[in-house]
């Protein structure tokens, strides 16, 4: 994976997960690609069930292609995919749903015509931790979909992602809306990319290469490792994460009471929210990855990286 607050280019926050009139969504694409310029988008994925809108970018919002599909996960159960990127006709889409195909296959589908896959929401779909496989051409998951979670209280992936994370699959997650309903289910959550310019070929290429982190709320301006620590610099924040292997690693609390683990407070705000830590990673560690929260609970997520 690259180390997007390491690389050249420009950040860009990403809508990649949303529906439209084409599919069950309320807003034709047009609107809905002004929608999201209003609300300070710079990307916006039109993930249409089955159907590839189209709308034009515009100055505000770059317009990337993509399609939410079904495949079959183990047992049968019906799994969604992500397919950011795609360039495929109607009449393609009618082939693959004459029958649909596994996770692998979908996904190949995917790459096939020129996009990359990520499994939606797998919290939301009732996929059982520890029992997930994410093929090699599956390049993550969904850690938040706010769809999802306002709707059930089942947009919050990390049990799913952790566990593919224990098992040595270092895959790369996101963090959307999957709107359905603009104003009410837009606006939550989204995916910082690290892109060398603003074209559909790079923000594909950034989100292949892992060069992002997902947000719900909170910035992280800096993760940073240096021999055995990991120094993050964020958007003012309750509590600052190191997350690895069972039951291991590292936490600082923001509060007078705040309770540090393996961890030093570096700056704060004036009322004491952090907004720089240093967290140790533990020894038997070999992967990390960074977890935020603010004060209203919402977090942000980086993507893992060995140790």
């Amino acid at each position: 994976m690259v180390d997007p607050w390491r690389s050249e280019g420009r950040w860009l926050r990403c809508a990649l997960h949303a529906h439209t009139t084409e599919s069950d969504g309320e807003m034709p694409p047009a609107s809905l690609v002004t929608h999201y310029g209003r609300a300070g988008f710079d990307v916006l994925a039109l993930t249409d069930h089955w159907k590839l809108a189209t709308s034009p970018s515009t100055d505000e919002v770059l317009v990337l292609p993509g399609v939410e599909l079904n495949c079959v996960m183990p047992g049968a159960r019906d799994g969604h995919v992500l397919g950011l990127g795609v360039t495929a006709t109607a009449d393609d889409l009618r082939d693959l749903a004459g029958e649909y195909r596994s996770l692998e296959e979908t996904a190949a589908w995917i790459d096939e015509h020129g996009g990359i896959a990520f499994l939606a929401h797998p919290y939301w779909t009732g996929i059982t931790p520890g029992t997930l496989e994410l093929p090699d051409n599956v390049l993550g998951i969904e850690i938040y979909n706010a769809g999802c979670e306002l709707e059930i209280g089942r947009g919050l992936s990390a049990v799913h992602w952790d566990e593919l994370l224990e098992m040595g699959r270092m895959c790369t997650a996101l963090a959307t809306d999957d709107s359905h309903h603009p104003g009410f289910d837009s606006g939550h959550a989204w995916t910082w990319v690290r892109a060398t310019e603003r074209t559909v070929e790079a923000v594909v290429a950034a989100l292949g290469q892992g060069c992002f982190y997902g947000s719900a709320g909170p910035r992280l301006d800096d993760v940073r490792l240096d021999g055995g620590t990991v120094t993050v610099e964020c958007s003012p924040c309750r509590a600052v994460t190191l997350v690895s292997s069972k039951s291991i690693g590292a936490a600082v609390n923001a509060g007078r009471h705040g309770y540090l683990h393996k961890g030093r407070i570096l700056s704060t705000t004036d009322d004491g929210l952090v907004t720089g830590a240093a967290l140790t990673v533990p020894p038997a560690a070999s992967y990390a990855r960074i977890e935020v929260t603010d004060t209203a609970g919402m977090k942000a997520w980086s993507n893992p990286f060995r140790v």
